[in-house]
């Protein structure tokens, strides 16, 4: 059975994250875990969409035309796929994708890519605040450390961590790979 009204975003999966200037990242699983959910809900004829950050920044590795700037392997778009492409955090501002998803009738988002704490968590706030009913592929998602306002380390997993709980608590629904499999 298909449900058409539901949507794989997957946001950011691109080479130039794989510069080892963005520092140590947790779960680097994510990205097999994000190619069983595009399988998945393209066996069930569901909408796969690939966001990818277009940096304005000539010397990101996101930076359009560098090597970095492209999807990673296996996360190359089939026909049916959309690509986004995006300058800010969200996937929702400056770019088509909310009315493609309400011309396409789609209700609900599951949500996995990089990262948990920026571009992952800010889609996911702006697709519930949309009226979006919101799922985040924990297993499927990643993020780097990051040094705080007092200038101690946080590792990447207590960002993940934190990221995913706020998530929960108040904007999607947070889930394993394992369960979303079975829908």
């Amino acid at each position: 059975m298909t449900d058409p009204a539901q949507a794989l975003v997957v946001i950011d999966m691109q080479i130039g994250f794989d510069d080892p200037r963005w520092g140590h990242r947790n779960n680097l699983g994510a990205e097999l875990s994000a190619l069983r959910l595009v399988r998945h809900w393209r066996n069930r004829g569901r909408q796969v969409v690939f966001v990818r950050h277009d940096s304005a920044d000539r010397q990101s590795s996101l930076f359009p035309g560098s090597p970095g700037n492209a999807l990673k392997p296996g996360f190359e778009p089939a026909c049916d796929d959309w690509v986004i492409a995006k300058r800010v955090n969200s996937a929702f501002i400056g770019t088509p994708l909310q009315s493609r998803l309400r011309t396409a009738g789609i209700r609900g988002l599951t949500i996995a890519g990089l990262t948990t704490d920026q571009c992952v968590s800010t889609t996911a706030r702006r697709a519930s605040n949309l009226g979006f009913a919101t799922t985040v592929a924990e297993d499927a998602c990643a993020c780097f450390g990051q040094i705080s306002i007092e200038g101690c380390h946080v590792s990447a997993q207590a960002m993940h961590i934190a990221h995913l709980t706020t998530l929960h608590n108040e904007f999607a629904r947070v889930a394993k790979v394992t369960d979303l499999l079975q829908s």
